[in-house]
């Protein structure tokens, strides 16, 4: 049966070959490789997501890490919480603006993401021998490019 139009001649494709399925289903499948070893360091992924914005960045504020952690703020404050209490991030006023607060790993933050790293190097490993070290860069560079584009028409 053809489908019919929704609008302007749009219509619903397969999920299969719909774009926020499939990046959904990939999230899903990629990150099943990572959560074996997560779940056994007792830290979530969005707390690992902030733990690796802030080895990156060094120091940011609230804000600029849940952007970059992909994180909503009010799940954030639960998350910073929660690793200033296992000592792996450190927090302070910022000297110029006292309102907003910085946040930065602490010792144990760099020593706890230097302990998992070989583990996660070996999870990228069997990933890059399922799909491809080539291919796996491709789709890296694809998704960033992709990105780029999104955030140009977005400030323009």
């Amino acid at each position: 049966m053809p489908k019919k139009p929704i609008r302007d001649g749009f219509h619903l494709s397969n999920t299969r070959r719909n774009l926020p399925m499939n990046l959904l289903r990939l999230r899903e499948r990629i990150m099943n490789e990572f959560r074996p070893m997560l779940h056994a360091h007792d830290v979530t992924e969005q707390q690992w997501r902030v733990l690796r914005v802030l080895q990156e960045a060094e120091e940011l504020d609230a804000r600029d890490v849940a952007e970059r952690a992909c994180i909503l703020a009010p799940s954030l404050s639960r998350i910073l919480k929660t690793l200033n209490a296992r000592g792996l991030i450190e927090t302070a006023r910022d000297s110029s603006d006292g309102r907003r607060t910085m946040i930065r790993l602490s010792t144990a933050g760099n020593a706890f993401i230097e302990r998992l790293t070989p583990e996660s190097a070996a999870s990228y490993a069997r990933l890059e021998k399922i799909i491809g070290a080539g291919r796996m860069a491709e789709l890296i560079d694809a998704l960033a490019e992709t990105l780029d584009l999104l955030d140009e028409a977005e400030e323009s």
